[in-house]
């Protein structure tokens, strides 16, 4: 399959938007806690993603707490009809910068109203309930409290679209219950492919999946897989992994974060890397360097 046979979109809440998104996550300061360095530097790499074609922003009112919205909103108010922007609830920042579950129905009606004054709408658009059973990963637990509060402030119009962010496949199957799940936002990229069969799964029924740590996260990908093909196609090796992720399946949805405009620009070109068959097969022997090839890293 070459770069031009696989879609470049696909459809998120009702539109279809470019495969390759951006996430807001590093705007805020260090550990993703206070204002950012240059705030300057943030809203150009904000406006810079929306000029070069992206039309899918990740974000949340917990990213600094509020900093990411905040500078969304200063970067791109009024926002263009195409952009959707997606945030999540479920945590909360302690005032040491710990994670924290915000699961009551208090702290989720909270949270959507902290995130519809910092980004200025009305409604916000896709809301994701990111899982904290355990904060290292999915863990099993019953959602469906916690999901029917987000689905009444659906049912109010606070709320368009529901996603679910840290969740186990049945916690997925659970939700699909209690209302329409949009996307599925988890950790998965070379190394980590514990979700292999709920992507499959979701693909079948045209709900995107969203890989966080897709170049994974604060412990960057490392591989001399990697490597011999990035040299191989003339690309560098985070290039090589996003270009992975592009043609692993249709419905992944990427959105790689960055604080600077030329790394975003770079994160943008692994659209244009049209990686061969045999580049895919060798990439393929990352996962089994980490473990099994399908359980997490």
């Amino acid at each position: 399959m070459s770069r031009n046979e696989y879609p470049r979109r696909f459809p998120l809440a009702g539109r279809d938007v470019n495969r390759l998104g951006y996430g807001a996550m590093q705007l805020a300061g260090p550990g993703v806690f206070g204002p950012p360095k240059d705030k300057q530097a943030a809203l150009a790499v904000l406006r810079a993603a929306v000029e070069a074609g992206v039309d899918h922003i990740d974000t949340s009112d917990f990213y600094g707490p509020h900093i990411t919205n905040q500078l969304i909103r200063e970067a791109l108010a009024p926002y263009p009809g195409h952009l959707r922007i997606v945030t999540k609830i479920g945590a909360r920042r302690g005032d040491n910068a710990s994670w924290q579950p915000a699961f009551s129905a208090e702290a989720l009606t909270a949270a959507v109203h902290d995130n519809l004054r910092n980004l200025g709408v009305d409604a916000l658009e896709v809301v994701n309930l990111r899982l904290m059973f355990d904060v290292h990963g999915p863990a099993e637990g019953s959602i469906e409290a916690p999901l029917s509060v987000l689905a009444e402030l659906q049912q109010k119009g606070l709320v368009r679209h529901i996603g679910l962010s840290n969740a186990t496949a049945r916690q997925v199957e659970q939700g699909r219950g209690i209302c329409e799940i949009v996307c599925v936002q988890n950790q998965y990229n070379l190394a980590h492919r514990g979700d292999d069969a709920l992507i499959d799964a979701l693909a079948r029924d045209g709900v995107a999946y969203v890989p966080f740590f897709p170049l994974g996260g604060f412990s960057p990908l490392q591989s001399g897989i990697l490597s011999r093909v990035a040299a191989r196609m003339g690309a560098t090796p985070m290039q090589i992994a996003l270009a992975w992720l592009l043609r692993r399946s249709p419905n992944i949805l990427l959105i790689p974060g960055t604080s600077s405009v030329a790394h975003l620009r770079e994160n943008l070109a692994s659209g244009d890397i049209d990686l061969p068959d045999d580049a895919m097969a060798e990439l393929e022997g990352i996962a089994q360097e980490a473990g099994d090839g399908r359980a997490e890293a």
